[in-house]
């Protein structure tokens, strides 16, 4: 299959009411119902951890995290195992929660469009972007990263 790089690659994912599109590229795998362990004294957004493949996963609920309202109920959610950026090498890996299952998409570059008519942005939500009629939500996938950074140290 020929690589089109005027395409990007990716995956979209329900967080409360928004749709957040992921990079292809960040996802390791996809995961139906895990057994998530509760981290004592963590922040609300930050669900527990899972183990996959021998690591200790944080487990994120992006859309408590942003504020865009509750997951629903965990047992039929799904979870997405995304690499981390790298630049904490105490978290290789870590899990979103969505409520359904991931959708691969292939968005034309020049069609995704940065929606400007927000100022403020969710928290962890790095633009809003328009793909035809629907709009989704591009995560700080950095930001996110840090902050599980400082609340997992602070709850060590």
């Amino acid at each position: 299959m020929a690589y089109n790089s005027d395409e990007i690659r990716g995956v979209m994912i329900q967080v409360g009411e928004e749709r957040l599109l992921l990079p292809n590229a960040t996802v390791a795998e996809v995961l139906a119902r895990v057994a998530v362990e509760p981290v004592e004294g963590a922040p609300a957004w930050l669900a527990g951890q899972i183990v996959w493949h021998g690591w200790n996963v944080p487990l994120v609920a992006f859309s408590r995290l942003a504020g865009l309202g509750d997951e629903p109920a965990m047992r039929n959610n799904r979870v997405i195992v995304l690499k981390g950026l790298g630049k904490d090498e105490t978290l290789p890996y870590f899990a979103l929660l969505t409520a359904s299952f991931p959708q691969l998409v292939s968005v034309p570059r020049d069609s995704l469009l940065a929606d400007a008519s927000e100022e403020d942005l969710p928290r962890g939500v790095q633009m809003r972007v328009l793909l035809g009629e629907q709009s989704a939500l591009l995560p700080d996938l950095e930001g996110v990263e840090r902050m599980l950074g400082e609340a997992l140290a602070a709850v060590a």
